[in-house]
């Protein structure tokens, strides 16, 4: 098909998050959550230099979300949301992303923390986060704006310990 397009996983991203109920949404809530990234040995030569940054993104397969919805409630309220307003695992195309703080690398494997990602996670890409290109000052921010903070503490750690 000409739309069509084919990704193949670099590695895996292994973490102690094996329920999705009980695991945080985002990394801002995950921030004592550890866990590994084995990328394949033929990708590990493109690991070169990446201890150098303290955070790096995680592009990743939704690899346990099976239906797709456009219209979704969010973790964080109770109204139907168009689902590219969210970060809803039950997207058309189930890409994941998440910046985790780099703790270190022994050969092909990464060690990160804060990591808000199901175990055995298909792994895309990795790129390095930089605050010259990435730290964006925002002056809206959607429907998140009417969310109280400590709600969003609450209900952005789900059930996780």
């Amino acid at each position: 098909m000409k739309n069509s397009i084919t990704y193949k996983a670099i590695g895996m991203i292994y973490s102690e998050h094996t329920v999705p109920e009980n695991t945080p949404i985002q990394p801002v809530y995950a921030q004592e959550c550890n866990g590994t990234i084995e990328v394949f040995p033929k990708f590990a030569d493109g690991l070169a230099d990446l201890e150098g940054f303290s955070h790096i993104y995680l592009l990743y397969h939704f690899h346990r979300c099976e239906n797709v919805r456009l219209k979704v409630k969010p973790f964080l309220q109770d109204v139907e949301r168009g689902v590219f307003s969210t970060r809803a695992p039950c997207r058309p195309n189930g890409i994941g992303m998440s910046i985790v703080r780099l703790i270190r690398r022994d050969g092909n494997t990464l060690y990160v923390q804060g990591i808000d990602v199901l175990d055995g996670a298909p792994l895309l890409d990795i790129k390095p986060y930089t605050t010259r290109f990435d730290c964006i000052q925002t002056d809206r921010n959607g429907w998140h704006d009417d969310v109280p903070e400590d709600n969003a503490q609450v209900l952005g750690k789900r059930n996780f310990k």
